[in-house]
């Protein structure tokens, strides 16, 4: 079992937890973080350009002109796609970029992802993340007491109270917060550092303690 130290939000160091080595120390496959990456972003793609084949555009119904005795190359419509204003030829369409990748390879690629934030020692455990108030300023000094200034991210579970931890840090930048449920491979790799409650872990541990 890996061990970390757990903090209050005033950054005084206050317990520790035990985690699984399969999910927070296992060794960094960083083909399986690339393919499920890989995958996440062309997900995002939407997809939606096109162009117009020589069969859509308006207009060339008409040879431009007779097929013999101009001395011109044979022509049967203005709207080829070598004349401007014809189609496109091999143009986008609309499509979806999405593929798979397999559910074992996505699962041991956010492990490594988790595994990479404790190596690099850019992963934080917090009691809980419970505000008295909704208020931005408090947040502000919970970021100065861990000189958190980079991009961070917020781990929490979905039964925690952490609603008016959220109300008070959207509006900082470089500042996010996500559930356990949501966890996934980009997000954590795209914040500098991450932050996880101790039941945000313990939800993330069960799940992904097997393959």
């Amino acid at each position: 079992m890996a061990k970390f130290d757990t903090y209050d939000l005033s950054a005084n160091k206050v317990g520790s937890i035990e985690l699984a080595d399969h999910v927070f120390a296992t060794e960094v496959n960083n083909q399986a973080i690339f393919d499920t990456v890989l995958r996440q972003r062309a997900a995002w793609r939407q997809g939606t350009h096109d162009t117009k084949t020589r069969s859509e555009v308006s207009g060339g119904g008409k040879k431009p002109y007779s097929q013999k005795g101009t001395g011109n190359a044979r022509q049967g419509s203005i709207r080829a796609t070598q004349f401007r204003g014809g189609g496109i030829a091999f143009g986008p369409t609309p499509r979806s970029y999405s593929f798979k990748v397999n559910r074992k390879i996505r699962r041991l690629a956010l492990r490594s992802a988790l595994s990479l934030k404790a190596n690099t020692e850019n992963l934080w455990f917090l009691e809980d993340l419970k505000l008295a108030d909704p208020k931005t300023k408090a947040f502000v000094k919970v970021m100065e007491s861990f000189k958190f200034a980079s991009k961070t991210l917020f781990v929490v579970d979905t039964f925690e109270d952490h609603e008016n931890a959220y109300l008070a840090m959207r509006n900082l930048p470089n500042v996010a917060l996500i559930t356990a449920d949501s966890i996934n491979v980009y997000d954590v790799l795209d914040a500098d550092v991450l932050v996880m409650t101790k039941g945000a872990a313990k939800k993330v541990e069960e799940v992904y303690d097997h393959d």
